[in-house]
């Protein structure tokens, strides 16, 4: 490309040059910025300057100066706005693709929001803990005890967030306080996918029952494995997404409605009268993604 260019520059002779005029002398400064941008008539005058070769003559340059005008200024200008952009991208950044830093840093404000009454009933468990305890057996038993400090047994709802296969889904444990055996007992688990072809929760069923079981040992719970096998595991039909990259954003704003729509007492049953298709628009989610990007920004641009 540079040889086409010097082709150029020299086939210029022929044209009808204007009468010559001083070459400007660029300052240091600026002419190190110019040796960037090689293709106007003021970047080869600062090549001059320095004594470059070819050594172009005043006409030949003022020819330059009418073929090839200096685009300088314009590209600072659009320098500045890619940096506007930048900004956009990260107040965006909830509707593309999550990394788990991210999410943890959106979760955690939107956890800062809840009241004191709200953090009593709810509680989530990090998004690695569950991809950590099905890879690698070795780390299972700091995963457990990271869970233990979060005593889900104390409280009604617990929100598993699942990033496997690239892909966010969310579990909530519903009423694992209350005992298996008991006729009035309401345990459940339900599964929220905003991209139901994954098939991710027939895959991974066996591995979040081990998972629960597991939980229940770890607490000291004597339930039979029967029972916590018989769990209902519930796979509801929610709002899904309409591309590739969003599943991150509707797991937090699943967990944002959950916690505004759960009753206080709830059985399996009622969980179909708010988790539906029709759950929410994603009017909706945009402005759930507005808002809390408006919130965590600053902390996620460092994460």
């Amino acid at each position: 490309m540079s040889r086409r260019r010097s082709n150029r520059v020299r086939n210029s002779k022929a044209v009808t040059a204007p009468a010559p005029a001083p070459v400007t002398i660029i300052d240091d400064c600026e002419e190190d910025e110019f040796l960037n941008h090689r293709t106007c008539w003021k970047h080869i005058a600062a090549l001059n300057a320095r004594g470059s070769k070819p050594k172009l003559t005043e006409e030949e340059l003022e020819v330059y100066k009418s073929i090839a005008p200096c685009f300088y200024e314009d590209f600072k200008r659009r320098e500045r706005s890619s940096r506007r952009f930048k900004c956009k991208y990260l107040v965006s950044k909830l509707r593309k693709k999550l990394s788990s830093n991210t999410f943890i840093v959106y979760l955690e404000e939107l956890w800062r929001g809840l009241s004191d009454e709200k953090k009593n009933s709810f509680v989530f468990l990090d998004c690695l803990w569950f991809t950590m305890y099905k890879s690698d057996p070795r780390v299972r038993s700091s995963v457990f005890k990271s869970i233990k400090k979060k005593q889900i047994f104390s409280k009604k709802y617990v929100f598993l967030p699942i990033v496997y296969w690239s892909h966010w889904t969310l579990l909530i444990f519903c009423n694992f306080g209350e005992k298996l055996d008991s006729e009035t007992g309401n345990t459940c688990m339900l599964f929220l996918d905003s991209l139901e072809t994954t098939k991710s929760c027939k895959e991974l069923e066996a591995d979040i029952r081990r998972f629960v079981l597991d939980l229940y040992r770890i607490e000291g719970r004597t339930e039979d494995k029967s029972l916590v096998d018989e769990i209902e595991l519930i796979v509801p039909k929610v709002p899904q997404q309409t591309n590739d990259v969003e599943c991150g954003s509707f797991v937090l704003y699943y967990i944002q409605r959950f916690m505004e729509d759960a009753p206080e007492n709830c059985i399996a049953e009622d969980y179909s009268s708010f988790m539906n298709e029709d759950w929410f628009s994603h009017e909706d989610l945009d402005e759930f993604c507005n808002k809390l990007d408006s919130l965590g920004t600053i902390r996620c641009s460092k994460s």
